[in-house]
């Protein structure tokens, strides 16, 4: 089949056993010779939510100030984490994968999401762990919690994807793109309420600038996943900006359009993959 030709991501899951193989492919090639292995996905979010907390939380004092600071922080971590690892993990997907590429035909877009499906395997510990916390102080199943942290998944999945799936083209091609998604996780990091409440930005800018940063959507995916699982166990005087539930289901039409911008601009550079790697 010639390359570009195919059925895009719809390929990728008529062939689920060639994804599976290369989920597998790569879990194992990430922890061969480790000696905790998988436990390492219980490990890794274990010492980030340490060093954001007793950095922000104990030595500035956020603790104080926010009801349930280690789960309202921990909600934001763990969705950021799985944002920017599947963006990174996507963008070097098919530069990783080069021998595969350049030796046979398969729908290349298996690659990135086999990445995007690896970070949520390493997501299930990080939301294990905040669960058992969560009840711990009080949380109970309800239809707005599950539906606040089924949609801000969404938001943060399909985006990722999208702009995985634009990454990985590019960095065919030029090889500093993944310099720019560095960055761009940096800035990530830094850009949601996940070490600080919103409110901090609406009381100290001016209206431009809060309603820019509640346009980003990994913004908004952290604000439902803390409506999710901190909001509940909170006295729930808390409250999130207006109209969040509408304006994320716009958030993730305009995801699910960027996905299939992703995948278009993927097809049409594919053809040359082999030719440039």
């Amino acid at each position: 089949m010639e390359p570009g030709r195919g059925g895009g991501l719809a390929d990728v899951f008529r062939r689920r056993y060639l994804l599976r193989l290369i989920v597998r492919r790569e879990l194992r090639a990430r922890y061969q010779g480790s000696v905790l292995g998988m436990g390492w996905s219980y490990v890794r979010p274990a010492a980030n939510f340490a060093v954001f907390f007793f950095v922000v939380g104990i030595f500035l004092g956020m603790s104080r100030n926010v009801e349930h600071f280690p789960i309202f922080m921990f909600s934001g971590l763990i969705l950021v984490s799985f944002f920017n690892e599947t963006l990174i993990n996507a963008t070097h997907s098919v530069l990783g994968n080069a021998p595969l590429v350049r030796k046979v035909y398969l729908p290349r877009e298996l690659f990135p999401v086999a990445s995007l499906l690896v970070s949520v395997v390493h997501l299930v510990p990080g939301v294990a762990i905040l669960l058992t916390a969560a009840v711990m102080w009080g949380w109970t199943p309800s239809a707005l919690a599950l539906g606040s942290a089924a949609l801000g998944f969404a938001i943060v999945a399909v985006l990722g994807m999208g702009l995985g799936l634009l990454g990985a083209a590019l960095h065919v091609f030029y090889r500093d793109t993944d310099k720019v998604v560095d960055i761009a996780t940096l800035l990530v990091t830094w850009s949601v309420p996940m070490i600080y409440p919103w409110h901090v930005v609406r009381d100290s800018s001016p209206g431009w600038a809060l309603d820019l940063y509640l346009a980003n959507p990994v913004a908004e995916a952290v604000l439902l996943f803390e409506r999710a699982f901190w909001w509940p166990t909170t006295d729930r005087t808390f409250a999130f900006p207006p109209h969040l539930t509408r304006d994320a289901l716009i958030t993730l039409a305009l995801a699910v359009l960027l996905l299939g911008l992703g995948q278009y601009a993927f097809a049409r550079l594919q053809r040359r993959f082999a030719e440039e790697l």
